[in-house]
C-alpha cells in the first residue's frame, strides 16, 4: 500500500511539474503584461482596502475605481512621456542622419581644448587620429540613432500586440486587486513550508516589489526632471530626451544620472563654457547626486535591507537578462534569495541550541 500511495504521489508531483512548465510556456508571451498587473495590484492594494471599507464592501465598485485611479496615476502620464521620446528620438535620428549634429565633430572640439600635457599623451598613445576617431563616432552614433529609432518604429507597427498586452494588465489588475485576500490565501496555502517561512517570504516578497518601483521611480523621476531641467538651463538641445535617458539610467544606484550630465558637463568646460560646464557639475554633484543618496536608501535601501552593492549587481543582471521587467525582478531574486538563506542559518542556529 506505501509503495503503491509514494508511486501515485510521485506521479501526482510530476503532472503538477509538467502541467506548470507547460503553463510558463503558454504564458511567456504576456510574461511582461502579467508581471506589470501583479506589480501595480501591489502597489494600489492599501487604496482598494480603505475604499472597500468607503463603500460597504462593495468589492467590484472599488476595484473599478482603483483601475481608473491607476489609469489616470500611472498609465496615462506614462503614455504621454513614451509618446513624446519617440518623437524627440525620431527628431534627434533625423538630426544627425542629415549631418546637422556631428558627434564626432563636438569630440574633435573636446580634443584640441585639452591642455597641450594630455594631447601628447593622447599622441603617445596613437590616439590622436581625430579624424579616424571622429568617423567611428560619428557612424557609431548614427547606428545607435537607427537602432533606437527602428525600436520606436517596431513598437508603432506592433500595436496590436501593444494593444492586446495592454488590456490583458488591466484586465487582470481588476481581478487582482478585487481578490488580493482570497489569492493570497490560496498561495499560502499552496507553498509546501512552515507558516513562519511562509509569512515571512510572502510579505518579503510584496516589500522589495513596492519598495523597488515606487523607491526606484520615485528616484528617477526626480532625477530625470532635475537633469533635465538643467540640460534644458544650459542650452544643451533634446533635452526632455536626455532627462529620460537619466530618469532610466538612475535605475542603477550611484552611477546612473551622471553618465549623461557628467559628460554634457566636462563637454562645456572643455569647449570654453566654463560658468555653464562647473555650474551643471556642482548641480550633478550636490543636487542630482544628493537625491539618489537621500532618497533611495529611504524608499529602496530600508524596506528592502539590501546593500547598494546588491541593489547595483543584481539590477544591471535583471536589466541585461529581462530588459526592463528586470529592474524589478533582479533585486526580488536577490532579496529572496538573502532570505531563504537566513531562514536556514536561524534554522541550524536554532537545532544547534
Amino acid at each position: 500500500m506505501d509503495g503503491n500511495h509514494n508511486l501515485h504521489r510521485n506521479a501526482f508531483y510530476l503532472l503538477l511539474f509538467a502541467v506548470s512548465v507547460a503553463l510558463c510556456f503558454v504564458l511567456a508571451p504576456l510574461f511582461s503584461a502579467i508581471l506589470w498587473s501583479v506589480i501595480l495590484a501591489l502597489i494600489f492594494q492599501p487604496v482598494q482596502r480603505r475604499l472597500v471599507v468607503r463603500f460597504r464592501q462593495r468589492r467590484n465598485l472599488a476595484a473599478l475605481i482603483t483601475l481608473l485611479l491607476c489609469v489616470v496615476i500611472v498609465i496615462l502620464p506614462a503614455l504621454f512621456v513614451t509618446a513624446t521620446l519617440i518623437q524627440q528620438i525620431a527628431f534627434a535620428y533625423a538630426q544627425i542622419r542629415s549631418g546637422s549634429t556631428d558627434i564626432g565633430a563636438h569630440f574633435s572640439e573636446v580634443v584640441h581644448a585639452l591642455p597641450p600635457s594630455v594631447q601628447n599623451l593622447l599622441a603617445r598613445y596613437d590616439l590622436m587620429d581625430l579624424s579616424g576617431l571622429q568617423q567611428r563616432l560619428s557612424t557609431s552614433a548614427a547606428e545607435a540613432s537607427q537602432w533606437i529609432a527602428h525600436q520606436a518604429l517596431s513598437l508603432g507597427q506592433n500595436t496590436i500586440q501593444f494593444v492586446v498586452s495592454f488590456g490583458v494588465m488591466l484586465y487582470l489588475f481588476f481581478f487582482l486587486v478585487r481578490d488580493a485576500q482570497p489569492l493570497s490565501r490560496v498561495i499560502r496555502d499552496a507553498i509546501p513550508l512552515d507558516d513562519a517561512h511562509k509569512q515571512h517570504l510572502l510579505h518579503k516578497f510584496t516589500t522589495v516589489i513596492r519598495a523597488t518601483v515606487k523607491g526606484n521611480l520615485a528616484v528617477a523621476v526626480v532625477q530625470g526632471t532635475l537633469g533635465g531641467l538643467a540640460l534644458w538651463t544650459v542650452g544643451v538641445h533634446g533635452a526632455l530626451l536626455w532627462g529620460a535617458v537619466m530618469a532610466l539610467l538612475s535605475l542603477l544606484p550611484a552611477v546612473g544620472a551622471a553618465l549623461v550630465w557628467a559628460p554634457v558637463a566636462i563637454y562645456l568646460i572643455a569647449t570654453g563654457a566654463l560658468i555653464k560646464g562647473i555650474g551643471l557639475a556642482l548641480f550633478g554633484t550636490l543636487v542630482i547626486g544628493t537625491v539618489d543618496n537621500l532618497l533611495r536608501p529611504i524608499l529602496v535601501g530600508k524596506d528592502t535591507r539590501l546593500p547598494d552593492w546588491v541593489v547595483l549587481i543584481s539590477t544591471l543582471g535583471g536589466i541585461s537578462l529581462l530588459g526592463i521587467n528586470g529592474f524589478v525582478i533582479g533585486p526580488l531574486i536577490a532579496a529572496l534569495f538573502i532570505s531563504c538563506w537566513d531562514l536556514l542559518r536561524r534554522n541550524q542556529r536554532g537545532d544547534g541550541d
